[in-house]
């Protein structure tokens, strides 16, 4: 469990509760404390597990969290429209480093995403070595048409413009024209691709499952804290 020592502005500022300009006027107005006493000195020192403002703990150092993301919102933190962070505590926004998303979901779909401000868990989690499952469920344009599941896990699958087959992935039939599709790995825009290759196209793609994190007890824009 990381616990670092140093300056107050910097627990602070790393945090996002203020600047490190700000810190100064921070201390005047919240009750910031080290080992129960008060300080008002912004160059005092101190280890993350000492420290509380108004009584509270510091958030932690690094942040795990899975959101249920909904439609309509952008994993970036530079394009348009409504961005996935903007949807998390204004304090974790101002945090650095930056809180950022462990791979992306595009815009219209939902479902389970991890953010993390550990760069290299992100590294880590999004490695092509990671070998993690994620499982969606996806709604496509026509019925199934019987030999999908076959086709999915015989790891022979080429997608267009691709020289190298898809490891297998196990399809569930869930009715006609809704299947749950277990992938290991992420390439642009796999799911969908693999439904136009056996001439379907995916209409709506819900991520219910990235590793062992499952979204189906959150509501969308809702998240939660992970230990990992």
């Amino acid at each position: 469990m990381q616990n670092s020592y140093k300056r107050v502005d910097a627990h602070l500022s790393n945090l996002g509760y203020c600047t490190r300009s700000e810190a100064k006027k921070f201390l005047s107005k919240n009750v910031v404390s080290i080992n129960g006493v008060r300080v008002f000195d912004v160059r005092e020192k101190a280890h993350h597990s000492d420290i509380t403002v108004d009584g509270e703990k510091l958030d932690d150092e690094t942040l795990v969290l899975l959101m249920h993301k909904p439609s309509g919102v952008v994993c970036s933190h530079s394009d348009g429209g409504v961005l996935v962070y903007s949807l998390l505590p204004q304090r974790w926004q101002r945090r650095n480093p930056k809180i950022a998303t462990i791979g992306r979901l595009d815009a219209d779909t939902t479902g389970a995403i991890l953010l993390t401000d550990d760069g290299a868990l992100n590294h880590k989690l999004t490695s092509p070595k990671s070998d993690i499952a994620k499982l969606y469920e996806a709604t496509l344009a026509q019925p199934l048409r019987g030999d999908e599941a076959e086709i999915f896990a015989s790891g022979t699958l080429m997608l267009h413009g691709e020289k190298k087959p898809l490891l297998p992935a196990k399809l569930e039939v869930i009715s006609e024209s809704v299947a749950r599709l277990e992938i290991c790995e992420g390439r642009y825009h796999q799911v969908k691709r693999m439904f136009g290759a056996v001439g379907n196209r995916v209409v709506a793609l819900h991520r219910v499952r990235f590793g062992e994190f499952s979204v189906e007890d959150l509501k969308p824009s809702e998240y939660k804290i992970l230990s990992l």
